[in-house]
Formats: structure tokens, C-alpha cells, sequence
């Protein structure tokens, strides 16, 4: 059930019987045919269980179910929606940057300190992301909001790529992630840049990155 991108802040998707895609609550813009929308009360894949595990680590952004025939328009509070293609692999993101998926996509939750152990876990507080992030897994699409617009940043295992916490958005591929720090004596008296923490991603796969420093 791809999406087809409007324009940079708008998407559309085609509903069709027998499908379904979740959606976030109030991001439905317009649509065209024999479509209904019910609140998701397990938030997608992983039912009941699925749901408390995303309630306790805060990820759990009320979602709408979309069936039936049509196509629907999606938009949220202006901002830049970007969508990713995934093709068996898994999609690491904040539940509130989510506008919309397919919904044969698997959903999970996982713990930020399984990815960079405790520096993950700073990582979060950090980017004021918590300690949980989303995870989206299988063949479908994923439409993610941001600021300003994204970028793609291909990770290598030879390259690994550093980016502003309050910039990054996603991530995907076997990818490790830690928090690293840039603190001289320039930072503790004051007249450093500003940057002091960098996030830094090694491995194979893509991040994605928000031309903001903005949360959403």
C-alpha cells in the first residue's frame, strides 16, 4: 500500500478491501471513496500485550485504523513528510514522528540502552526522546514527519556518520548508535559551539536527518 507524495508536506494512499494502514489520529486531510476510520485500540501490530509494552515505554501515540476502498490524504501540523520504503528490514523511529504505515508492517518497541548501553540511554534523555523508540518491521511503507525536511545519510562500517541528537529522526539497517561527547575547555567556560553531544552511528544502513533542531 505505497504512498504517493503530494507535495513536501502532504501524502496519499490508496485504500484497498482487505487492506488496512494505521494512521495518526487527525492527520487525515481528505478522501475519496468507501473509507472508514477507527481508533486503533492496540496501536497496531503486537496486540494487547503489544500496546501495554508501548504505553510503559511512552510510545504510545493514538493511532486510527483506515479501511475499505478509496484514497485518503494524510498531513500533520504543516510539517515535512517523508516516505520510507521498507523492504524486510527494520525501521527505527519516535512514535510521534509516524503519520502514517501500512499496517502489515510489525510494530515493537525497543529499549534505547540495548543500542549503545548506557550512553543509548543518555542518548534519549538527551534528545528528549526518552528511553524507548519505535520499531517498524516487514515489506510496506512508512510516511515520518519532520522539520524542514530530511536528508539520507548513508552509514559504512568504515564511515560512520555523527549527527546533532535534536536533528536526527530515524535510522535503518544493522546499525549501533552511542552518544559521544565533544566537551574541551572551550565548552566548559562557555565559548564552544554548542555541539557537545554528537550522535554517532556505525554499521551498515541509512539515517535520516531533520534540517531543525525542532521536536516535533
Amino acid at each position: 500500500m505505497p504512498f504517493r507524495s503530494l507535495n513536501s508536506r502532504m501524502v496519499e494512499a490508496q485504500v484497498l478491501p482487505g487492506q488496512r494502514l494505521f494512521s495518526q489520529r487527525g492527520a487525515m486531510l481528505a478522501y475519496k471513496g468507501e473509507v472508514s476510520f477507527t481508533p486503533s485500540i492496540t496501536g497496531g501490530q503486537g496486540g494487547v500485550m503489544g500496546m501495554i509494552g508501548r504505553r510503559i515505554a511512552n510510545e504510545a501515540t493514538p493511532l486510527m485504523t483506515v479501511e475499505g476502498s478509496g484514497t485518503v490524504m494524510f498531513g500533520h501540523g504543516g510539517h515535512h513528510v517523508h516516505v520510507i520504503e521498507l523492504t524486510g528490514d527494520t525501521l527505527y523511529v519516535e512514535a510521534d514522528r509516524l503519520l502514517a504505515f501500512d499496517g502489515s508492517l510489525q510494530q515493537g518497541t525497543m529499549f534505547m540502552g540495548s543500542q549503545g548501553g548506557v550512553m543509548g540511554m543518555v542518548r534519549g534523555q538527551v534528545t528528549g526522546q526518552g528511553l524507548f523508540t519505535t520499531t517498524l518491521k516487514g515489506h510496506g511503507s512508512v510516511a515520518v514527519m519532520a522539520h524542514g525536511g530530511f536528508i539520507e545519510l548513508p552509514i559504512r562500517p568504515e564511515r560512520p556518520v555523527h549527527v546533532d541528537p535534536q536533528a536526527y529522526v530515524a535510522h535503518r539497517g544493522d546499525v549501533r548508535n552511542k552518544l559521544s561527547t565533544a566537551i574541551g575547555w572551550r565548552e566548559m567556560i562557555g565559548r564552544g559551539s554548542g555541539e557537545a553531544f554528537q550522535l554517532e552511528l556505525s554499521g551498515n544502513g541509512t539515517v535520516f536527518v531533520q534540517a531543525s533542531e525542532e521536536k516535533l
